[in-house]
C-alpha cells in the first residue's frame, strides 16, 4: 500500500471539484445540441438501441426502461432515473413530450406518477428525430461506466429540444431554469439565423415571440423585457392564468380559469383560493370548484353584483395564479477540444450552436453514406470485372477446397480485392442471371453518381445548409402547432386596491399576554372567548376590520398589523409571529389602535392612537423619552426600531402621553419603589434613540411599568417632591415577590394602585403615597420584605356598550 504525504486541504478541494465537475458535466446541466441531460439521453437511446421501443412497437413496463438504463449506462438511482422518464412523458412539463406513456404518469394536481412496475412506456415520433441519425456515425461515442459497451456523448438530434421543451437543473455553484418555446417559431428563428448569421438578438427574438408553455396562460412582460432577457440569458418571464365569465342559472354569474402558469400545482391553487373565499378575504367569490378534465377548468361563483375585475386582481395578487418564471439560459457548450463547459448563453447563442451542430451532424452523416457507398462500388466494380468471366470463374470456385481458398484464387486470377472476391463467392446461382448482371452495373451508375453529389454537397457549405434548412422545415411542418402561450396587452392590467376586499365589520381585535391574535364579532361575549391555558387577554380593542393594531415588544421594535389579518376564529387563534416577523425572545409590551383615516373611534377608549400621536417609551433601566409615532401604515412586517436598548436592556413600559392633557408620568419598579415625574421634563423625539435616564434604579431592581395621569386626573392627596426625593415605601414586599407589569384602567378621579404579591395577597395604595420629583431619581420605595407580583392602576372604567367591552383585562406576569 503506497502513502501519498498530502494535504487535508489540497486533497479536499480536489476531489470536491471533482465532485462538482461530475455534477455540472454528467448529471444537472443539458447539453446546447440536443437539449438533455445525461440521464435523459441515456433512457432514449436505451429505448431506441437496446429494447427497441419504437412508436410502432408493444408498449414495456417502464421498471424494463429504468433496468436497462441502470445496468448499462447510468449507475445512479432508480427513483431518479425514473423521475427523468416520468417527466419525459406529461405533456404538462414537456412541450413537445418524448415518450408515451401509458399509465398514472402524475398530474397537474401534484400526484405523483405510479411506480415504475406499473406504467408502460415506449417513444414519441418526435424522440426518433432527436435520436436522429445515430447508427450513421453523426456523433462520437464513448465507453459505459464499466467499459462494456459504448454510448454517445451527444443523440444528432433533428429538432432544437434545448429551446422547445426547456430545461431545469441545479448543479454545484451554478443552474439552469429553460423556458419551453414554440417549435414552428423556433424553427423560423433557425432558419434566419442560417440566412443571416449576423441577425441581432433583437431580430429573434420578434420571431421567437416569447415562451410558449404547455400550460397555457398569458405572457405579461413587455416586448422590451423580453428581449432584454433573450440578450442576457437571464431574467423573470411573468405568468398569469386566463379566465372568462360566464352565465349560470337563476343569475348566478361564474368565473372560468382556462389555463394556469407553468409548474404549478393546480391542486394547491384551488386550495388556496377556497382558504382566501372561507377567511372572506375575497368578498367578490362565494364558491370555488374544479372541473378540470384533459383540460383547465377552475370554476368561480361570483357574489350578487360583484366586479369580477375586483375579484381576479386580487387572486393576481395573493395566488400563484400570477407568477414569475426565472429564465437561466445555462448550458453545456462544446469546446474545440471536444470537452463541454457551462456558459451563460443568448437567445442567438442557443440557435448558433444549434445549427454548427446541425451542420455537423449533415456533413458525417454525408461522409457515412459516402463511405458505404464506396464500398458497396467496390464491390459492384468486382461483380462487373468478373462478368465476362463467369465460366472460368465457375470452374476455380469447384475446384477450391472452400469459401476462403475459393476467394484467394479468384483475387490471384482476377486482380480482386479481399471484399471482392468473397463477395463473388458469395453469390447465388441465380444472381448470374443477365438480368441481374444489368441491375448491377444500373446500381453502379446511380451510386456513383451519388458519391459524385455528396463530393459536390461537402465542398459546398451552403449546400450543407441547405439540407439542414429542409430537415428543419419538415420537422415543422410534421409536429409544428399553434402557440399555447398568449401574450396580454396594457388593458390586461388589473389595479389592485387592498381597501376594496374588506367587508367592514366592527370586531374585537383581541391580543393575549402569550402573543396570540383573534378577532371576534363585537356582539360576542368576551367572558365566554377561548384562551389557551394560562393564557389571558391583554387587550380587546374594539375596532373595525378596516383598522390595524400597532404593537410594541421588549426588543424595542413597532409592529402594525390589519384588523382583517387578525385570523377570525371562535377558538384560540394563532400567534403573532406567524403574521409578523418577531427576532429570538420578542414579547409583546403593549398594543394600541390605530384607526384608518375617515374611521370614527370611541372617546371612552384609551388605548386608540393615530399617526402624529406621542408615545411614552420605558426601559429596564429606566431610560427612555416620548416618541411621536408616524408613518404607521407604512410598517412592514419585519417592524420598525422604537427605541434604541443598550448591553440587553428592554423595552418596559409604553403609553399615551399627550402633552397638552399629561401631567405626571409614573413608574413603577419590580421591588416596588414608585416615582412621579413631569412630562416636560422628557425630551420628545421623531425617530428611535436611545434616551434619557427617567427614574434611577436600584441594584437587582428593575422597572416594569408606568402610567401617564392625565391633567384632569388631580388627587389632592398626592404630594410633591423635589428632585432629590427618593419617596416612600407604600407597602411591605416579602421576600420572593416581585413587581413584573403593570396595567391601567379607569374607575375615579384618584386613581388607585392594586399591588398584588407573589403571596397572592392584594394591596391598594393612593397615588398620594408615590414620591413625585425630578426625572434621573430613584423613586421611594413602595415595599419591603416582599416582591410585587403585579401593579395595576385603576381609572374611571368605559360604561360596558356594544362598541366596548364589558369587562377590561390585565397583564399577567
Amino acid at each position: 500500500m503506497a502513502i501519498i504525504d498530502t494535504s487535508l486541504e489540497k486533497e479536499s478541494r480536489d476531489r470536491y471539484l471533482t465532485y462538482a465537475l461530475s455534477v455540472v458535466s454528467g448529471r444537472a446541466l443539458p447539453d446546447v445540441r440536443d437539449g438533455l441531460k445525461p440521464v435523459q439521453r441515456r433512457i432514449l437511446y436505451a429505448m431506441r438501441q437496446n429494447l427497441d421501443l419504437t412508436p410502432d412497437r408493444s408498449y414495456r413496463k417502464s421498471a424494463a426502461v429504468v433496468g436497462e438504463v441502470l445496468a448499462r449506462f447510468h449507475p445512479h438511482g432508480d427513483m431518479a432515473c425514473y423521475e427523468a422518464l416520468v417527466r419525459m412523458a406529461q405533456d404538462f412539463s414537456l412541450r413537445y413530450p418524448l415518450i408515451d406513456g401509458q399509465g398514472n404518469f402524475g398530474s397537474l394536481d401534484g400526484d405523483n406518477a405510479a411506480a415504475y412496475r406499473y406504467t408502460e412506456a415506449r417513444l414519441r415520433p418526435i424522440a426518433l428525430e432527436v435520436i436522429g441519425e445515430i447508427d450513421q456515425e453523426t456523433v462520437d461515442f464513448r465507453d459505459n461506466f464499466d467499459g462494456t459497451l459504448n454510448e454517445p456523448l451527444v443523440l444528432p438530434s433533428r429538432v432544437p429540444n434545448l429551446l422547445i421543451n426547456g430545461a431545469a437543473g441545479i448543479a454545484v455553484g451554478m443552474a439552469t431554469n429553460i423556458p419551453p418555446h414554440n417549435l414552428r417559431e423556433t424553427v423560423k428563428a433557425l432558419l434566419e439565423l442560417s440566412h443571416n448569421p449576423e441577425i441581432s438578438n433583437a431580430r429573434l427574438a420578434g420571431v421567437i415571440k416569447g415562451p410558449d408553455f404547455p400550460t397555457g396562460c398569458l405572457i405579461l412582460n413587455s416586448r422590451k423585457e423580453l428581449n432584454d432577457i433573450y440578450k442576457t440569458g437571464r431574467g423573470v418571464v411573468r405568468m398569469r392564468g386566463e379566465w372568462h365569465l360566464e352565465d349560470g342559472p337563476r343569475g348566478k354569474r361564474f368565473v372560468v380559469i382556462t389555463s394556469i402558469p407553468y409548474a404549478l400545482n393546480k391542486s394547491q391553487l384551488v386550495e388556496k383560493i377556497a382558504n382566501l373565499i372561507v377567511e372572506k378575504k375575497v368578498p367578490q367569490l362565494v364558491d370555488i370548484r374544479d372541473e378540470s378534465t384533459s383540460e383547465i377548468r377552475i370554476v368561480l361563483e361570483l357574489a350578487g353584483g360583484a366586479d369580477a375585475q375586483l375579484a381576479m386582481a386580487y387572486l393576481f395578487k395573493n395566488t400563484p395564479l400570477e407568477s414569475g418564471f426565472a429564465v437561466n439560459l445555462t448550458a453545456l457548450v462544446p469546446t474545440q477540444g471536444g470537452a463541454c463547459v457551462p456558459k451563460l448563453l443568448t437567445l442567438r447563442d442557443c440557435l448558433r450552436h444549434f445549427l454548427i451542430f446541425r451542420e455537423e451532424v449533415v456533413q458525417r452523416k454525408l461522409q457515412f453514406e459516402k463511405k458505404k457507398l464506396s464500398e458497396r462500388i467496390h464491390i459492384l466494380q468486382g461483380l462487373v470485372k468478373i462478368y465476362d468471366a463467369l465460366d472460368e470463374a465457375l470452374k476455380i470456385v469447384r475446384k477450391s477446397e472452400g469459401r476462403s481458398d475459393a476467394a484467394k484464387k479468384l483475387e490471384v486470377r482476377f486482380r480482386l480485392s479481399q471484399a471482392q472476391a468473397l463477395a463473388v463467392v458469395d453469390m447465388r446461382i441465380y444472381q448470374l442471371a443477365k438480368t441481374s448482371i444489368e441491375e448491377i452495373r444500373t446500381e453502379l451508375a446511380e451510386k456513383s453518381k451519388r458519391v459524385k453529389q455528396i463530393e459536390s454537397i461537402l465542398k459546398s457549405r451552403d449546400k450543407v445548409l441547405e439540407i439542414v434548412r429542409a430537415e428543419l422545415a419538415l420537422i415543422a411542418e410534421k409536429y409544428g402547432d399553434k402557440r399555447r402561450s398568449r401574450f396580454a396587452g396594457e388593458e390586461s392590467e388589473l389595479e389592485f386596491h387592498a381597501e376594496d376586499y374588506i367587508v367592514e365589520e366592527d370586531v374585537y381585535a383581541i391580543v393575549t399576554a402569550d402573543g396570540w391574535i383573534k378577532r371576534i364579532r363585537q356582539g360576542n361575549e368576551l367572558d365566554s372567548t377561548r384562551l389557551r391555558e394560562g393564557d389571558a387577554i391583554m387587550r380587546a380593542h374594539p375596532l373595525s376590520t378596516r383598522d390595524a393594531v400597532a404593537f410594541l415588544t421588549n426588543k424595542g421594535y413597532l409592529y402594525v398589523l390589519k384588523v382583517v389579518e387578525f385570523p377570525s376564529s371562535s377558538g384560540y387563534g394563532e400567534p403573532l409571529q406567524k403574521n409578523l416577523k418577531f427576532r429570538d425572545g420578542e414579547r409583546i409590551i403593549e398594543s394600541f389602535g390605530v384607526k384608518v383615516n375617515g374611521g370614527k373611534e370611541s372617546a371612552d377608549y384609551a388605548w386608540m392612537v393615530r399617526d402624529g400621536e406621542q408615545v411614552l417609551l420605558a426601559s429596564g433601566r429606566g431610560v427612555g423619552f416620548i416618541l411621536k409615532l408616524d408613518g404607521l401604515e407604512g410598517v412592514k412586517r419585519n417592524g420598525k426600531r422604537a427605541i434604541k436598548l443598550r448591553g440587553g436592556d428592554e423595552l418596559a413600559a409604553a403609553c399615551l402621553c399627550d402633552p397638552a392633557v399629561a401631567e405626571e408620568v409614573c413608574l413603577f419598579t419590580a421591588l416596588g419603589s414608585g416615582l412621579r415625574i413631569k412630562p416636560t421634563e422628557i425630551p420628545q423625539r421623531d425617530s428611535a434613540a436611545v434616551g434619557v435616564c427617567l427614574m434611577g434604579i436600584r441594584e437587582g431592581d428593575r422597572l416594569v411599568g408606568g402610567f401617564v395621569k392625565r391633567a384632569d386626573e388631580n388627587p389632592t392627596e398626592i404630594p410633591q417632591r423635589d428632585s432629590a426625593a427618593v419617596g416612600v415605601c407604600l407597602m411591605g414586599i416579602r421576600e420572593g415577590d416581585r413587581l413584573v407589569g403593570g396595567f391601567v384602567k379607569r374607575a375615579d378621579e384618584n386613581p388607585k394602585v392594586i399591588l398584588e404579591l407573589a403571596s397572592g395577597k392584594d394591596t391598594e395604595i393612593s397615588l398620594a403615597d408615590v414620591a413625585a420629583g425630578r426625572r434621573a431619581l430613584k423613586g421611594n420605595k413602595l415595599v419591603s420584605g416582599d416582591e410585587v407580583r403585579r401593579v395595576t392602576v385603576i381609572f374611571e372604567q368605559p360604561p360596558a356598550s356594544e362598541k366596548q367591552p364589558s369587562k377590561l383585562y390585565e397583564i399577567k406576569g
